[in-house]
């Protein structure tokens, strides 16, 4: 389908941002003008010149964070369009000369003395700016100086480059077949692999997989180039601001203490007896001599046909997000009537979905929705993404309103349990009670096993070059073949197909963002436990959670929602949930 053809209520409202592409030029034109701030230089310990330089900073920052959605938004429309590619190059090369301009601060605030920086954040006037000084007083041992940190800014393009790469070989470039489906040829699309891959077809969901990874083996050796690049970029700069390693960096650029990490491994390895009874539990209902990667998707329960168009999933995810209140529910309401949402999937778009968000406006959502269940659980994700920015932006300054990574994922995962315990209590009959079960576990595997399964292959393979071993097609996929026994069991049959999963990654050109998934759905389980349970207080609690942004370190926030991740007692509650889960749906399909 081309764009044209999609009605334009399910087309998101962009013009929200700018009303059209004259005014963005215009906008960023004034940008380009306006961008110095070199001039302050040698002169923030002058408390008033550092407090009129953040200010300006914020204003600058403002307007280069619309331009930037904007561009991307405009592209990921359809890649194809020379005109936003090109608007997206300006907007990253403008960014490097931002961070150029600004290559000062940090290296002349990292030289102040404890003194002074503590003086700033305990004044009033300074209280939009407390918890960025509280990281620039941490981070000094890895400040740079302002030449090394001008230079490291003027390469940030080129250190985006694996990325950008990345997305434009697996949205336009990727040699995607031709394949039978339903009556008609069509050419494979990353959305059309999931449906055919959780269907009952297991001839089709055999040449799916095997079409579609065809693709990715075909040109694994350009793929494992990109993402070695994007690897050794990782580590470049983790030596650079010396860090010992890129993990540690990733932690430490985000807050958060290593002993999360170690307990999610810790806890989802533990766990693994659960997951490898689940995947054998599987074979044995699909009746299976032999369980292959394709199969482990298809649905367990027949006779349930679940599908929902658009408009028909929206309302039940408003409908099953009723415990967080009315408000929240009137602000899922007004993202439908107010076009936050770009629905159909049409040639040249940006697979996948995400929220996205810039000052001034509402967030947006990217969608390429399929009338499946998936999709459902999908709307309900992005939308818990888009108000958490909304809360964070509405409730505190500007300079603290971008809340960090690690927490992203909590309020979508949030409204996704929310979602299917909601579904669960309205089922009518044990097949679709079954069916859900079945969904939920595959949720969690999905969430919280595979993100953690990917955690593991990210931090192998960063250590690997770390320690001198460059990354090749070969170690890499014996890399990823071994966690993923590990993971899986022996309840599966292993191929090269999916040693090379690893290549169709996104999130790999991200280092270190996938394990927070992992505790977010952690996170969020138990955060919805407490919903559930207690009520309106847990709620209060976990709206201040919502509201909070970056106003302070990403763990001491989740507290505030009643969960603390720097103790083993919230994976251990997921650990269960997934047991407990399997446990009921094993007594209702009547195999234990």
């Amino acid at each position: 389908m081309k764009r044209e053809q999609v009605k334009e209520k399910y087309k998101w409202k962009i013009e929200d941002i700018f009303a059209n592409d004259e005014e963005w030029e215009k906008c960023f034109e004034q940008a380009e003008k306006s961008l110095s701030f070199s001039h302050y230089s040698g002169k923030l310990s002058y408390k008033n010149t550092l407090l009129k330089f953040l200010k300006e900073n914020d204003e600058f920052a403002k307007n280069i964070e619309r331009l930037a959605v904007y561009a991307h938004m405009r592209n990921d429309e359809n890649r194809g369009v020379s005109k936003y590619n090109s608007y997206q190059s300006k907007v990253g090369a403008l960014w490097a000369k931002y961070a150029t301009e600004l290559s000062f601060y940090e290296p002349e605030m990292a030289k102040m003395d404890d003194a002074y920086l503590d003086a700033l954040i305990a004044d009033k006037d300074f209280a939009d700016y407390d918890y960025d000084l509280k990281k620039i007083k941490r981070s000094k041992p890895h400040v740079l100086s302002e030449a090394e940190e001008r230079l490291i800014g003027m390469a940030g393009e080129l250190f985006d480059n694996p990325y950008k790469t990345f997305g434009m070989i697996d949205s336009l470039d990727l040699p995607l077949p031709e394949m039978e489906w339903e009556g008609k040829t069509t050419k494979i699309t990353h959305g059309l692999y999931g449906i055919i891959l959780h269907s009952e077809n297991r001839e089709k969901r055999k040449e799916v997989y095997e079409k579609y990874y065809s693709a990715y083996t075909g040109l694994i050796n350009t793929l494992t180039a990109v993402y070695h690049g994007s690897v050794k970029k990782d580590v470049y700069l983790s030596k650079v601001y010396k860090f010992r390693s890129c993990l540690e960096q990733a932690l430490f650029s985000e807050d958060v203490d290593a002993k999360v990490y170690n307990n999610l491994i810790e806890a989802v390895n533990g766990s693994l007896p659960s997951m490898h009874r689940y995947i054998k539990d599987r074979k044995k209902i699909l009746g299976l001599d032999k369980q292959y990667f394709y199969d482990i998707y298809a649905p367990l329960v027949e006779g349930v046909n679940v599908k929902y168009t658009y408009d028909e999933a929206y309302e039940i995810v408003i409908k099953g997000l009723a415990p967080l209140g009315k408000e929240y529910q009137a602000l899922l309401k007004r993202g439908y009537d107010e076009r936050w949402l770009d629905v159909e999937e049409t040639e040249g778009k940006s697979g996948g979905a995400y929220s996205i968000g810039c000052p001034g406006t509402h967030p947006f959502v990217l969608l390429n929705y399929q009338p499946t269940l998936n999709e459902v659980f999908t709307i309900a994700h992005e939308m818990g993404h888009s108000l958490h920015t909304y809360f964070s932006q509405k409730s505190q300054p500007f300079a603290k309103s971008e809340y960090k990574i690690f927490v992203a994922e909590v309020a979508s995962t949030v409204n996704e349990v929310l979602l299917l315990k909601y579904m669960l209590k309205e089922a009518k009959d044990d097949s679709l009670k079954k069916y859900l079960l079945n969904y939920y576990l595959d949720s969690i595997r999905a969430t919280l096993h595979r993100q953690t399964m990917f955690a593991e292959f990210e931090s192998q393979a960063h250590a690997m070059e770390e320690q001198g071993n460059p990354l090749t097609t070969e170690n890499l996929c014996e890399l990823y073949d071994g966690i993923g026994k590990k993971y899986y069991g022996d309840g599966i049959e292993y191929d090269y197909n999916i040693s090379c999963e690893w290549a169709r990654i996104p999130h790999f050109y991200r280092a270190f963002y996938v394990y927070k998934y992992a505790t977010g759905i952690t996170a969020a389980i138990n955060i919805v436990k407490r919903i559930l349970s207690e009520g309106e207080s847990a709620v209060k609690d976990y709206f201040k959670f919502l509201s909070g942004g970056c106003s302070d370190d990403p763990v001491s926030l989740l507290k505030l929602a009643g969960v603390d991740l720097s103790k083993t007692q919230p994976f251990e509650v997921a650990m269960r949930e997934f047991d407990e889960t399997l446990t009921e749906f094993e007594k209702l399909m009547n195999i234990r």
